[in-house]
């Protein structure tokens, strides 16, 4: 037996491949297992072509053993096994793959799916073991051969015996600190979890033996006794569900496969199955939940979907296969032809997984459209769920998905009262309305008492109602949709009123000017300005904003920085034909203080009505009170 010195050199190196590449202790069982699946790929190729290799299809697997005493976990294969000089390439030189090598002698290289691409997976195994030793006998020799290690000090390989075909990878783990309990490595809920969630949908039965209870053969069944026993169990289901042709697979083995793999009590909304194939082939499967989570529209909440490479899962949460848009969808994209990095973790930005992540959005929309147009119910019911985020995504990045999103949108309608999307309020009306309109507020019920919905209802014209923050966003990123300008009935000049009707406005306006300019002068810096108005209906007054920024949207920024509340000014509108507003020109002349309470409470009511804070409650209810 000779020591010998790893050729790719230093225990700097070695440092890095156990520290630094791998975030996850754990990963280091899929490595391992990883390795195993290659090997039997090998030997099952060979064995497409040599009939002395004596193993048929379904004999071919994984052994997972451990010995708990003496903390020894140990991972077997029955695959094409390695002789001295491969050890020496394979295991004596980091960053050597046998598999890609063994991939491109091939000569049919394309159809081989394997994983194993960087000769660092295996290193990954130093993370948690002390001492590694391998044993290998490969398919054709009669001699096995023995590899150990405990780490950068070097390895050495020496003749040992196995009685076939094959490998075996045995780690001593390390002893537990108080930091990290290696042992648990041991443990087989642990290991059941670990091949669940990175190892599932490898293809070869990953076998191990469980201890578990049976009821006794013999036991009475009004008593009934059991027994611990030992059995092999076959850890993982080998055959991903997304890999499976679509007709053969029912929609109640979808929805379980969704809610035990995303831990969601409820089915899918909607789910997306897809093989491509060409420039980049891939399989996937999409669910839209029904609801949202808890954490949704928190930081603490993870988007992405799982990432697979021919059935080992290699990111949980890979974000950029999805648009923040679309953050709600989970699901799985397994490929072949996607670029790994050295530790598998991680992707290389490159052009395949940009393919993909445009292929994906576009047949989430897809599939969204069609939900509208074919199921409204369902669609209204995810859009209650989720409908925000699609908003968020409009308005995102100065509007650049506006119009992708605009189509799936569904806002209140006061006139139908349902939800419509923007195309179905156009198309609905009147022939001579120019404008969409809509109305900022907390509730609908308090957007359907506002004194500007009395003309817009006497026309005959339909208004949207806004009553989530981002609404207020969206018609100022859309500007138009269908040629319609947006309309904010509390602050935009609504062009409703025919040319007879402005000439009656102005002619009204001049008798009350002197009515105006006193309501001005009495509140002072309450507002920044007064006027008449004659789309009150039959309220006496409104509050509208000075400038573009609607009152909804300064509540928003207040909300987002109460240090910097947003003021763009107040503007008091009358109504000349209400008997309040005329009780005050009578007033001016008879009765000046009283004119001058009446004013006050006209602009504390419209403060009310817009939902704007009155700047002392305590002299407004002594106003009414003098004046009761």
């Amino acid at each position: 037996m000779e020591k010998k010195q790893f050729q790719a050199e230093s225990k700097r190196l070695l440092d890095l491949m156990i520290h630094s590449i791998y975030t996850h202790q754990e990963i280091f069982l899929r490595e391992i297992i990883s390795n195993a699946s290659d090997a039997i790929d090998k030997l099952a190729y060979i064995a497409l072509t040599d009939e002395n290799v004596g193993l048929n299809a379904d004999e071919f697997a994984i052994t997972i053993a451990r010995d708990e005493k003496n903390r020894i976990l140990t991972v077997s294969d029955n695959g094409i096994g390695m002789d001295k000089d491969e050890m020496e390439a394979n295991l004596g030189t980091i960053c050597k793959s046998g598999s890609l090598q063994f991939k491109q002698e091939m000569e049919k290289a394309d159809d081989i799916d394997i994983i194993g691409q960087f000769g660092v997976g295996f290193y990954s195994a130093f993370m948690a073991a002390d001492t590694i030793t391998v044993v290998s006998k490969k398919y054709g020799s009669d001699q096995a051969w023995m590899w150990q290690s405990s780490g950068a000090d070097g390895y050495t390989i020496q003749p040992c015996e196995r009685a076939s075909v094959g490998t075996d990878v045995i780690m001593k783990l390390k002893e537990d600190t108080e930091d990290e309990k290696y042992s648990r490595f041991l443990e087989t809920y642990e290991i059941k979890e670990l091949i669940w969630k990175y190892s599932d949908y490898i293809r070869y039965p990953i076998r191990m033996e469980v201890e578990t209870s049976r009821k006794k053969e013999d036991s009475p069944e009004d008593k009934p006794e059991y027994e611990t026993v030992t059995e092999v169990q076959t850890l993982n289901s080998m055959v991903p569900i997304w890999q499976r042709n679509k007709k053969d697979v029912t929609e109640e083995e979808t929805n379980q496969f969704y809610r035990e793999k995303f831990f969601d009590y409820e089915p899918p909304i909607a789910t997306i199955q897809a093989s491509v194939e060409g420039t980049v082939a891939y399989k996937t499967l999409l669910f839209i939940p029904a609801k949202a989570p808890y954490d949704f529209y928190t930081k603490d909440f993870k988007k992405g979907l799982q990432l697979y490479s021919s059935g080992v899962m290699i990111m949980e949460n890979c974000e950029d296969l999805l648009p923040d848009h679309f953050r709600f969808v989970r699901g799985v994209v397994d490929s072949q032809d996607l670029s790994l990095n050295i530790s598998r973790e991680m992707l290389q930005h490159d052009r395949q997984l940009k393919f993909i992540a445009n292929n994906l959005e576009k047949r989430i929309r897809t599939e969204l459209t069609k939900l509208l147009e074919n199921d409204r119910e369902k669609y209204e019911k995810f859009f209650a769920a989720f409908g925000r985020q699609l908003k968020y995504g409009t308005v995102a990045d100065y509007g650049v998905n506006k119009d992708k999103l605009q189509d799936l949108l569904l806002f209140w309608s006061s006139k139908e009262n349902k939800l419509v999307t923007l195309k179905e309020y156009v198309e609905a009306m009147p022939e001579e309305q120019k404008h969409i309109y809509f109305a900022s507020g907390e509730s609908r019920q308090r957007l359907a008492q506002l004194p500007q919905m009395s003309k817009l209802q006497d026309k005959g014209y339909d208004v949207l109602f806004f009553t989530e923050d981002v609404d207020e966003f969206v018609p100022s990123t859309l500007q138009k949709f269908m040629d319609k300008e947006f309309k904010n009935i509390s602050s935009d000049d609504l062009e409703l009123d025919s040319e007879d009707e402005k000439q009656a406005a102005e002619e009204q306006a001049k008798s009350f000017e002197d009515t105006v300019k006193f309501v001005k002068e009495t509140l002072g810096d309450l507002v920044s300005d007064v006027r008449l108005s004659t789309s009150l209906g039959e309220h006496p007054c409104c509050m509208v904003p000075e400038s573009g920024m609607s009152f909804e949207m300064e509540k928003y920024f207040h909300r987002m920085n109460p240090d910097m509340p947003m003021n763009g000014g107040r503007i008091l509108e009358i109504n000349g034909n209400h008997p309040a507003v005329a009780a005050i020109r009578d007033l001016m002349e008879t009765d000046k203080e009283k004119a001058e309470k009446y004013a006050k409470i006209l602009h504390a009511q419209a403060c009310i009505m817009a939902d704007l804070p009155l700047q002392d409650p305590t002299a407004y209810t002594d106003l009414v009170c003098s004046l009761m």
